[in-house]
């Protein structure tokens, strides 16, 4: 089992994994990493169970595993494990997910 599938996000919290940008252009140029901007595009890594309303019952999120979303500019915590230093995930409460891509 991967050391990112034991973290399991808690309440409506959605473990995302940043998507990289294309370092190399249609004609074939490799770009610097400075010169690639961030993307605010994800994957859904892991989604927490829901959150727990005034009588007890738990509202689920209205994400899955494998959806691509996008992110807020700013927000969201980072998530840092040693197998996995080339890649960026990022804990966000599921409200803070700005849409579902299709």
């Amino acid at each position: 089992m991967s050391a990112i599938k034991r973290v399991i996000p808690l309440l409506d919290r959605v473990l995302v994994e940043r998507v990289k940008a294309e370092t190399k252009t249609a004609s074939g140029i490799l770009l610097p990493e400075k010169a690639v901007e961030k993307l605010n595009e994800a994957v859904v890594v892991a989604v927490g169970p829901g959150n727990v309303s005034k009588d007890g019952n738990t509202i689920p999120t209205g994400l899955a595993e494998g959806d691509r979303v996008l992110l807020p500019a700013y927000g969201g915590s980072p998530i840092k494990l040693e197998a996995f230093k080339d890649k960026e995930y990022l804990l966000y409460r599921a409200e803070e997910i700005l849409a579902k891509l299709q």
